[in-house]
């Protein structure tokens, strides 16, 4: 059915790219969401990649993996989105203020701990954590969206974890020091 869409909208048919659009835009914004941390950022690259999937659409040579070629525009729509935002603009702190839901993963706590420490890594440490626990990719799946030889998104993977675990565990010390100070 999708590769029947991607056909279809690959020779010109705006309904049937409409269509695809519809069923992949919450979680190209989702994902973008993540990766930049910023909604107006996500927005402007999930544009950016809608656009150049028009454009490029008629030379996608393989219409089955539409969806890793979508997240690979994605991806590379956030890193100009980054690279653009810090010539653009100064190194000022905002605060983005979004809807609470509830969740039933864990605590707030615990969220608000991840989100710290999720903050405090590079943009493509944020992109591979994002394309393997968000989306469920494995690093060869990873690797065919980022355009990288398997064993460098493993090994990409494996130091973004690391990464992420120090940040978490340096956050742990320094709550555990502001304990014993008060």
């Amino acid at each position: 059915m999708q590769t029947d869409l991607v056909i279809q909208a690959s020779h010109g048919d705006e309904d049937a790219f409409a269509e695809l659009v519809g069923v992949a835009i919450d979680r190209l914004y989702a994902v973008a969401q993540r990766v930049l941390r910023d909604t107006g950022a996500a927005e402007d690259a999930v544009q950016a990649a809608l656009v150049a999937a028009w454009r490029e659409l008629p030379r996608l040579r393989d219409p089955e993996r539409f969806d890793a070629w979508l997240y690979r525009l994605l991806v590379h729509a956030c890193h100009r989105e980054l690279r653009d935002r810090r010539i653009r603009r100064p190194n000022v702190l905002t605060l983005v203020v979004e809807p609470s839901r509830p969740d039933e993963t864990g605590s707030i706590a615990d969220r608000d701990e991840l989100e710290q420490a999720f903050r405090r890594l590079t943009p493509d440490q944020r992109t591979i954590l994002v394309l393997h626990y968000y989306l469920g990719y494995e690093p060869t799946e990873i690797a065919a969206v980022l355009e990288i030889p398997a064993g460098t998104a493993r090994s990409r993977l494996h130091y973004a974890q690391k990464s992420l675990r120090a940040a978490l565990e340096a956050d742990a010390r320094a709550t555990a020091q502001e304990g014993r100070i008060a």
